[in-house]
């Protein structure tokens, strides 16, 4: 007897078809979702364009969908805002680590150091000849770029009531045994830095020091006393998309003002830190990137807002990171500028190009130094004790008209005929000759060490 078997249907088509149906329906859901939800982002982006006050309900809406925002990034000059809202007047959690007493450390008993006047020394000054420092920078050497005036690198700082230490490089040395001195900032503390070298350096055999120039961290070594003199460029101290050592002339200034890791991982472990910041930020508002929030969004903010941000920032690492039995940190005041001659001669045009002596009037304070900024970094620093020495470098260098490279330093650009013929047009009134005026910084440093 032979059984047929019956052979049963199969039931892929209808499985098959009930698939694709499922994912055409979720298809044609998600992509209405999806308008409905960039309708709703461009209503609000026209809501704070026409100046409805809404930006904090467009923020929040965008921080609750995932999907739009891009996945963390590091801060560089590509970086860009794709949305710009004013500040909010958020905060960081700076102040709770941070001791409330105030010591006035720019009271050294019965002198002021920072409290003097310029005197002509031809005998003791300059300390070094510009020649011999293998290590100027061309931006600062000011004689081989044709300056023919040299009385600007004759001028000794004399504090009012007692004197500097004088300027002794072995022993400088010697307090730098083993240590790593790191200089931390914008270009004018790497100014100060390659004073330092330069006033270093020639006590040292040139088979016993070198230097590794690194982009970001540039440093000089002394192989006989296991030490270093280092420069980090941070010139705005928290991470931000200058922080390209070369390459940092942007049109929009971007800042995270809570991130501090990136540069503080390579100043960590010096023990000798020597900061500066301010001329940054005196070229209008900044923009605020959060880290935690990396949704394209910024807020907008004045310099000096930013800056005292960043500055507390900086001074919660000082505060919960720094160790004052192992580790020393400096904080440098603003390095002003001398762009208006009228500001110390009434009735008179120009800047600083053709200025040969310093100012005398011990009152003088132009607009190239900014009170608002000092005040704030008085009020940032105070809340420190003593884990941050201030060198106040303002009003001595106030007086030095005399002092900046002016049109006697390299351009990196080509310079135009018409400005050319106008020498105040490109005079650089910004940076310091050297020799000149950041020895005096480092002659305080050396005295405070």
């Amino acid at each position: 007897m032979t059984h047929r078997w019956h052979k049963k249907r199969p039931h892929f088509p209808f499985v098959t078809l009930l698939f694709f149906i499922i994912i055409l329906l979720t298809i044609l859901y998600n992509e209405t979702s999806i308008k409905r939800i960039n309708q709703q982002q461009d209503d609000l982006k026209k809501k704070y364009v026409f100046g409805q006050d809404h930006f904090l309900n467009f923020a929040t809406f965008w921080k609750q969908n995932a999907f739009l925002k891009k996945s963390p990034v590091t801060l560089d000059k590509f970086s860009t805002c794709d949305l710009t809202v004013k500040y909010s007047g958020r905060k960081g959690q700076y102040d709770a680590h941070m001791p409330k007493s105030y010591d006035k450390r720019e009271e050294q008993g019965e002198c002021d150091y920072f409290s003097g006047k310029w005197v002509f020394d031809n005998t003791s000054y300059p300390l070094y000849d510009e020649f011999d420092c293998p290590y100027m920078s061309d931006q600062l050497a000011c004689h081989k770029h044709g300056r023919q005036d040299l009385g600007y690198q004759n001028f000794r700082w004399k504090p009012h009531g007692c004197n500097l230490k004088r300027w002794n490089a072995t022993e400088m040395w010697e307090k730098l045994q083993g240590k790593r001195l790191m200089f931390v900032g914008d270009s004018l503390n790497r100014g100060q830095w390659i004073s330092m070298v330069c006033l270093l350096q020639s006590v040292i055999p040139a088979t016993k020091q070198s230097m590794t120039p690194n982009a970001q961290l540039t440093i000089f070594r002394a192989e006989d006393y296991n030490a270093s003199v280092e420069f980090l460029w941070a010139p705005l101290l928290v991470e931000s998309n200058s922080d390209d050592p070369v390459d940092h002339r942007l049109d929009e200034r971007i800042i995270r003002p809570d991130s501090i890791l990136r540069h503080a991982a390579r100043w960590e472990h010096a023990d000798i830190l020597v900061f500066n910041s301010y001329l940054w930020w005196r070229q209008g508002s900044v923009k605020l990137q959060w880290s935690r929030e990396n949704d394209g969004i910024c807020e907008e903010i004045s310099g000096l807002g930013g800056m005292e941000l960043a500055m507390e920032a900086w001074a919660e690492w000082v505060a919960s990171k720094m160790n004052p039995l192992k580790q020393k940190a400096f904080f440098v005041t603003m390095s002003p500028t001398h762009f208006l001659r009228e500001e110390w001669q009434p009735e008179s045009s120009g800047n600083c190009y053709n200025e040969k002596t310093p100012i005398e009037n011990e009152t003088y304070w132009g607009s190239g130094s900014d009170i608002a900024t000092m005040e704030m970094v008085k009020k940032v620093l105070g809340r420190l004790s003593s884990k941050v020495n201030v060198i106040n470098i303002t009003q001595l260098s106030e007086y030095r008209k005399d002092g900046h490279p002016t049109i006697y330093r390299k351009f990196w650009e080509t310079l135009p005929p018409e400005k050319l013929s106008k020498p105040e047009s490109y005079s650089d009134c910004i940076h310091w000759c050297l020799p000149g005026v950041p020895d005096v910084w480092n002659e305080l440093l050396f005295q405070f060490l």
